[in-house]
């Protein structure tokens, strides 16, 4: 559903009000993806597309609006991970040349891949602590805006953080 003209306004100020700190999310995002191609203002406005014909944004909170945004984000990311990987595979009909760098780029690509695929199974166990990861990871959250977000105590949040990071390093070392 489409938000409508009044609500589309309070969306657009909201994004205006959270974009330099969204853009640089992205920045740091892309830091830790060197297989990225996109540039952080790109990210962004990816999200801001994903996100755009939402209804009901408008009325969150600037908190949840990061949430949301984050999510979109990692949508982004994961779906251009996915779009190289299948070019990798052979659905482009060129035949490229592969210097070390694209390599690299392909790998961390796939890494990308495989921690989506784990925060899937780990939400599938424990939602919550698959959003404190989320949040962390590709939102670039405080514990303690997490914390309000979710609505549970900071220390709790840490803990569920340290408990889905073991979790996830011992998944990822299985792999």
């Amino acid at each position: 559903m489409t938000p409508g003209l009044d609500e589309q306004g309070n969306l657009d100020d909201l994004f205006a009000a959270t974009y330099e700190e969204l853009r640089h999310l992205a920045s740091a995002v892309k830091g830790r993806d060197r297989s990225v191609t996109l540039n952080p203002t790109a990210l962004v406005h990816e999200a801001w597309i994903k996100l755009s014909g939402s209804a009901g944004l408008a009325a969150m909170s600037k908190l949840h609006f990061k949430r949301m945004a984050a999510r979109a984000m990692r949508q982004v990311l994961i779906d251009s991970a996915r779009r190289r990987n299948t070019l990798k595979r052979g659905s482009d009909p060129l035949l490229v040349t592969i210097d070390a760098f694209e390599a690299q780029t392909m790998a961390v690509g796939a890494e990308l891949l495989a921690l989506d695929g784990v925060l899937e199974e780990l939400a599938r166990m424990n939602q919550r602590q698959a959003m404190i990861v989320e949040n962390r990871f590709f939102g670039g959250l405080e514990f303690g805006e997490i914390a309000e977000l979710l609505k549970i105590s900071e220390a709790t949040v840490f803990r569920d953080w340290r408990v889905a990071r073991a979790w996830l390093a011992q998944e990822f070392r299985r792999d």
